[in-house]
């Protein structure tokens, strides 16, 4: 019998709901974007955040449920971010949750938001299957993950300090691009040259974990000194020049976890996985080593209801339910019990 799953995701500046079928085919798709709200302030504004989840949420469900021509009582289950994430956004999925699961006498599933990432592949590729490395690679969070199965995860790398999507953001403002930042350098580095300027890629011996804080301060310090010698300062090169360190770190780190593992299967996932200097160059070296690749389209990439869905579905068919003083646990680690 199929399995209909709500799922409501909060977690930092998207509020969202979907109704997936079966944890593969998505019935509604709604999210409620707060980009323009936080542009003006160049970045995510934790109260201002919660708020204005506060205001969506209810609207975004019902027409979740509308668009996928559903009822309550016609869902098997509601799954929710409970983390990681902004705590007070957090705090508005959960609480929404809480109440529609006792309200509709409905198991409640707690989802955690990388977990969620890595499911949204499930979404675009229905034929994939475990074992994989997945590099999930967003605004918060920057780690290689190897899934051994659909709810059973080691992660290999995860950053030091930024994370890849942070650091976008953060060198976007130094070139006075704008918020969000991925998208905007994405499109700058496209007009420069990669190889005109060296900054930094940090490699751990120990293990595959990443560190962006020092390309990101390598870029402020060159804008800097360009700027107080009054020299014109070619902003694509800069862009792209960034790009191709970061990119370049993510795909070798990722690559050496598949070697590591013996896997033949490498996962994208999460906002930075939309990069298109990223996707073009994981083709290029898992091609080189007969790797199969696989991320989903622009929208399961970024924060959206479907991903929370698709993963509380596994969740749910292993019996894995929440009693109904689920809390938001905003710095969770992967693997952890919510």
């Amino acid at each position: 019998m199929s399995k209909l799953i709500l799922g409501i995701e909060s977690s930092c500046d998207e509020t969202a709901a979907s109704v997936v079928q079966d944890g593969k085919e998505i019935l509604s798709n709604v999210i409620s974007s707060q980009i323009d709200i936080h542009t003006l302030y160049g970045g995510v504004v934790p109260e201002i955040a919660s708020r204005k989840h506060t205001e969506a949420i209810s609207h975004v469900v019902n027409s979740a449920l509308k668009e996928a021509n559903c009822t309550l009582s016609d869902l098997s289950a509601i799954a929710v971010t409970a983390g990681p994430g902004l705590v007070g956004a957090l705090l508005v999925g959960v609480s929404f949750a809480k109440s529609l699961a006792y309200s509709a006498n409905l198991p409640l599933v707690p989802v955690h938001h990388i977990e969620g990432h890595i499911a949204a592949n499930y979404l675009a590729h229905p034929d994939l299957k475990p074992p994989f490395i997945c590099l999930v690679a967003s605004g918060g969070h920057s780690h290689i993950v190897y899934a051994k199965d659909y709810l059973e995860f080691e992660i290999m790398g995860r950053t030091r300090d930024d994370a890849a999507g942070e650091a976008y953001d953060k060198i976007a403002r130094i070139l006075h691009l704008g918020y969000p930042g991925g998208p905007k350098i994405d499109k700058l580095a496209k007009e420069g040259n990669g190889n005109s300027m060296q900054f930094p890629k940090v490699h751990f011996k120990e293990n595959l974990d990443f560190s962006f804080s020092g390309v990101k301060t390598a870029v402020m310090n060159y804008v800097h000194n360009m700027e107080q010698k009054g020299e014109k300062i070619n902003e694509a090169d800069v862009a792209a020049s960034f790009q191709e360190a970061v990119v370049g770190i993510l795909v070798e780190n990722t690559i050496s976890a598949a070697k590591e593992k013996n896997i033949t299967t490498i996962c994208m996932a999460g906002g930075v996985a939309s990069n298109s200097r990223l996707r073009k160059k994981m083709e290029q070296e898992t091609k080189k080593r007969g790797i199969s690749l696989y991320y989903p389209q622009p929208i399961l990439c970024t924060d959206n209801g479907a991903m929370i869905a698709a993963a509380g579905y596994y969740e749910f068919i292993s019996g894995k339910v929440s009693a109904l003083d689920l809390n938001a646990r905003p710095t969770i680690k992967l693997g952890e019990k919510l």
